[in-house]
């Protein structure tokens, strides 16, 4: 039997054979990558998933769910849920996995721009408040200052997606890689799972020959680090913690030793998988928030919080379900091995109902549609805090390190982050005795920007030459 006929056998038997209809009629490149596309899915796997996710929406399970664990080093933050740790303590530990060479920074970078009306990958977004540096170069700068000040070279590890790597590459390639040496950058694009017809669960088609795709969700960065060899190569280098954040966050720290310290610890975590957490600032902030359902630590999404959830205080006060997600993360080299091979399946599929275009099977014409029309599939990262034996999360200031670009407008977007960064930068000179004017609201007035390569923290200014006050309405930058 040929490879397509044993093909064809294989879709008929996971009822998904109308991918083939028009095989026939491509060209020789078109149908190598046809079958290659095939290929790579795990079609016996694909029956269950459509019956499960697609053709209905999962059910809900109710549960136990309670407040997740978490620490702090900043004692104004402590509530029922939170405990109080040794900053100084985490601090030492951490900065000894940086001098010892045992920590590599992996970004993960698939989305495009679109949302933020930007005709590139997001990493590429001109981010910082007065001079516009993209959010890759503001990363690539905390890089080389942690280099400069831990004496270690610290390798990146970036995952694309099939739209946007070679966008990506290019962009390092013309910027020079922002000064680091390209050969301690590694990017590889994260995995595909096809787009389903939400009412016939048959995977939609972009274009004859052509299945309609998206990444597989950050769940899938465990599978793409074990199958691009990053692992290996890590663990070849004597890498033994992996600091993962997302792209569109510019303030997040890529490098964070009171972070690290904590996930060595043995009295607070297993050194698994570690989390970082900030306070939500309302009930219907529409942000994930960390939990323990049935015994099991995770992120419950927003959306399947009740609004009595939601809305429940602790003894002090504050919200019951405030640890909110942001995507700032530690995992171990051995665990994220653990969890791309024997532990992959215990990362569960998450439906999200979209507009996909596609073309009919049949005849071949195009459709466009007007409402959400299809499931794609996705696995989420934090899911593997439940294979992990005692994963910590330490709690954060969003203030100093959560300022996300995710929207054109309003709140998480450019502008809104700009300001926070503008706020941020701002103190840290007022604690260097400069002046800076306010607004009635208490924001910067006026858009302030300091380098990494300047300062990773309000004590790195000490030796900095600063101006004694800055200019109502000016940019300030250095």
């Amino acid at each position: 039997m040929s490879q397509f006929d044993s093909l064809r056998s294989r879709l008929e038997a996971c009822e998904q054979s109308h991918v083939l209809d028009h095989a026939d009629q491509l060209g020789a490149d078109a149908c190598d990558a046809l079958l290659r596309r095939l290929e790579s899915l795990s079609l016996t796997e694909l029956p269950g998933l459509v019956q499960e996710l697609v053709l209905a929406p999962p059910a809900c399970t109710g549960g136990d769910l309670k407040p997740a664990q978490c620490v702090s080093v900043d004692a104004d933050h402590v509530c029922d849920s939170v405990s109080l740790v040794d900053e100084e303590s985490l601090r030492s530990r951490g900065e000894s996995l940086l001098v010892e060479g045992k920590v590599a920074t992996f970004t993960v970078a698939g989305g495009q721009g679109t949302r933020l009306g930007w005709a590139g990958p997001k990493g590429t977004f001109p981010a910082s408040a007065v001079t516009g540096k993209p959010l890759f170069r503001l990363f690539a700068e905390q890089i080389m200052a942690a280099q400069l000040k831990w004496g270690r070279t610290i390798r990146w590890y970036i995952m694309t997606s099939e739209i946007n790597d070679a966008q990506t590459r290019a962009f390092f390639l013309d910027n020079r890689c922002f000064g680091l040496d390209r050969r301690q950058i590694m990017m590889f694009p994260q995995g595909m799972m096809p787009a389903f017809d939400m009412k016939t669960g048959q995977i939609l088609m972009e274009s004859p020959g052509v299945l309609a795709m998206s990444p597989d969700g950050h769940g899938g960065s465990f599978a793409a680090l074990l199958a691009s060899g990053a692992i290996d190569q890590m663990e070849g280098r004597g890498v033994e913690a992996i600091s993962y954040f997302q792209v569109d966050n510019p303030l997040a720290p890529v490098l964070d030793p009171v972070f690290l310290g904590l996930h060595a610890d043995e009295s607070l975590s297993s050194g698994e998988f570690t989390s970082k957490m900030v306070s939500k600032t309302e009930p219907g902030e529409k942000v994930g928030v960390f939990g323990s359902l049935d015994g099991r630590l995770g992120v419950v999404e927003y959306s399947d919080l009740s609004a009595d959830q939601a809305q429940s205080v602790d003894a002090s006060g504050r919200l019951r379900f405030a640890a909110g997600n942001v995507a700032m993360h530690i995992m171990s080299t051995d665990f994220a091995r653990r969890v791309a091979t024997a532990g992959q399946d215990d990362l569960p599929w998450h439906r999200a109902v979209k507009k996909v275009s596609y073309v009919d099977p049949i005849t071949s014409n195009r459709h466009v549609p007007t409402g959400p029309n299809a499931v794609k599939l996705e696995r989420f990262v934090f899911d593997a805090m439940g294979i992990a034996t005692q994963p910590a999360i330490l709690e954060v200031s969003r203030s100093v390190e959560f300022a996300p670009i995710k929207n054109a407008t309003g709140p998480d977007s450019a502008e809104s982050s700009k300001q926070m960064q503008s706020d941020l930068y701002g103190s840290w000179l007022e604690k260097n005795g400069v002046s800076v004017p306010r607004r009635d609201d208490g924001h910067v007035d006026g858009a302030v920007e300091v380098s990494p390569l300047t300062a990773l923290s309000s004590s790195d200014l000490q030796d900095v030459e600063l101006p004694s006050e800055l200019i109502r309405s000016r940019n300030f930058t250095c």
